[in-house]
Parts: structure tokens; sequence; C-alpha cells
């Protein structure tokens, strides 16, 4: 009898194979999972507790809105609908009064204080109307009467998480997202924040474009700056904010007709880059801490260490396209890099 020429294979069977590659998926899973949990346990200590506690004196510097972001607003047509995921008090909620804004935010302090702000931007469109139902120049169950009285102030705001957004797919014309994507403490956290700012929007097809997002981010280079940060630095930092909790806020200086506030000044009348109502750090400050807050050897006032990732040059924009997104126009303003985009044309459809 002759003896089998076959030779064993030393490769593994297909079961054993697949029973291998399952294996290794679920390893990832379990350490994407993991990894995850670590990244949302680190930005709840050192950015939303933070921005919860610090809600009404950060509110209090954050009033006048950045010009670029500004111009794209007041850009939309009439008619369109717009979310600003991360409104922080509501500052650009309402600002171009012929669109309609949602906002959201995972601070349930500063959503309920972009609510009164948006309740009061809307009172003296609420007196008029009375007035004018008054006057029967309105219908007062309609509240138009079949003319406009006006476009109302956007009011809508809601709690929720960057990466968890509540809202309809592809339904918004456009998105804002002004510094908030730098406190996710992952790469994969910030492309994927882009992503779920690429959902709302709708899709454009050949010829016809979709809808934008605009988002803007804290940058690295900011050699011009007071904070001292630029090319080569750390990009991972905890920056302070000190709660002046304690001590009386001193007025706003009144100012003269024509009169312009200088650019370093925040609402508090104290020197700060970029408007942000904050110091620059030290060394002592800027580095890594364990602790969202600490005391401050040479002040009464609690130090609160938030969370930013400094974008280098370039960086957003392959977070961008990375998240599946098409860069439109991007640039550089103070100490911050932003970059519009909108999602991939669908392809044309022949009939």
């Amino acid at each position: 009898m002759m003896a089998s020429t076959h030779t064993p294979s030393a490769l593994p069977s297909d079961s054993v194979a697949g029973d291998v590659a399952k294996l290794a998926a679920a390893a990832a899973a379990a350490s994407q999972a993991a990894e995850s949990a670590e990244a949302e346990a680190y930005e709840k200590t050192h950015v939303h507790g933070v921005y919860e506690a610090i809600a009404p004196h950060f509110s209090a510097t954050r009033y006048k809105p950045w010009p670029a972001v500004a111009s794209f607003l007041q850009s939309r047509p009439p008619g369109a609908v717009g979310l600003d995921v991360g409104c922080g008090n509501g500052k650009y909620l309402g600002l171009n009064p012929s669109v309609y804004m949602v906002g959201s935010d995972r601070s349930a302090s500063l959503v309920a204080l972009a609510h009164s702000r948006g309740m009061q931007l809307q009172e003296p469109q609420a007196q008029e109307a009375k007035k004018r139902i008054a006057q029967g120049e309105l219908d007062a169950t309609t509240g138009t009467g079949g003319e406009s009285s006006g476009a109302a102030v956007a009011t809508e705001v809601l709690v929720a998480d960057g990466l968890s957004l509540p809202f309809r797919e592809r339904a918004a014309d456009f998105v804002i997202c002004i510094a908030v994507i730098h406190h996710m403490s992952t790469r994969t956290r910030r492309q994927e924040a882009i992503r779920h700012l690429l959902r709302c929007v709708r899709t454009g097809q050949a010829g016809q474009p979709g809808g934008q997002i605009l988002v803007y981010v804290w940058a690295l280079e900011q050699g011009n700056s007071r904070r001292g940060w630029d090319e080569g630095g750390e990009q991972d930092l905890l920056v302070p904010w000190v709660l002046k909790s304690q001590q009386k806020q001193p007025k706003r200086p009144k100012q003269r007709k024509g009169q312009k506030r200088t650019r370093d000044q925040d609402s508090s009348g104290v020197a700060a880059s970029n408007n942000s109502g904050e110091a620059p750090p030290s060394e002592a400050t800027a580095g890594a801490t364990t602790a969202a807050t600490e005391p401050d050897p040479g002040h009464t006032d609690p130090v609160f260490k938030r969370y930013y990732h400094l974008y280098r040059k370039g960086e957003l924009e392959e977070d961008v396209l990375a998240a599946g997104g098409a860069v439109i126009t991007s640039g550089y303003e103070r100490d911050n890099w932003w970059v519009v985009a909108a999602n991939e044309p669908l392809p044309s459809q022949s009939t």
C-alpha cells in the first residue's frame, strides 16, 4: 500500500481562522470601549464639570460675537434652518433673525442661560405683536393676520452631547460649532464629533451645494498672543480658569458713541487674548494635572483646569477629511483655525 503524499497544511482551517478573527475583533472592540470610557471620564472632570461650575462667570465673558462667525450667519439665506452645537450662553442664536436656529450644549447651566437670553431678545417682538393685535393689525389667533410680524428670535435650546446629537439627519441647512471640538480628548472623538455635524446637514448633488458646517478650534500657533503657545509646543493642555466667586466683578466701562472696545479686554476688564476671559497659563498650570480645580496660593478663588487640544496648521482639515467631509474653505483668525465644510456631493442621477 502506497503511503499518502498529502502534506497537512500549516494554515488553520476556515473555521479556526474565523474564530481567531472574531476574537481579535472582540479584543479590539473591548479596547476601544475602554479607551472611550476613559476619555469620557476625563472630559467629565476636565470639561463638562468645569463648565457647570463656572457657567455664570463664563457667560459674562461671552457677549460679543466673533466677526467671521457673524459674517457666516448673516450670509445664510432667509428661511434657512441651522444648528449651534455647543451654543454656550446662546450669543449666536438670533444674530440673524431671518434664519431659524436651534442650540444645544452639554452644560445644562449654559443651556438655561441661553434660554433666558433668547427670551429677553424675543420680548420686544412679543410686545410689538401685542400692540399690533390691540390696534387690529394682527389676528390674535394666528398672530400674523396673513402678513409677517417679523422674524422671531430663536429660543429653542436643549441639552445634548456632541457625540450623540438628537437632530434629524440631513435636515439642517447649516451648523456652527465654535470652540467645542478642541475639548474632545482623543483624535478619534474629535473626528467623530465632526462626523456628527456633517450628518446634520443636507447632502448636495453635483452642481447643487448642500448644507455647510463652520467649525472653530484653538490654534497651537499663537506666537503673537499673550498665551505664548506656538508651533512645536505641547498640543494637549489643561488651561486655567480663575472663578471670581468671592470678588465683586468690576462694571464694564461705559463707552462713548463710536468708541470700540480693545481686543484684549474681556467683559470684566481683564486683559485676555481672543476675548476669552482667561489669563495665559504659566508652566505650572499649563501641564497635566489630576484635579479639575485646585487652590491657587496667590488667590482665594478656585482655579479650574479645562482640557484643550491645540490644533496645528492643517490638522482641522485632516480631521474633516477623515470624517468623510469636503473642505470648502479654511483659515486662521485671532488664534483660531476654522473650516467651512460639507458632505461630499451625491453623484448626479442620469434620466
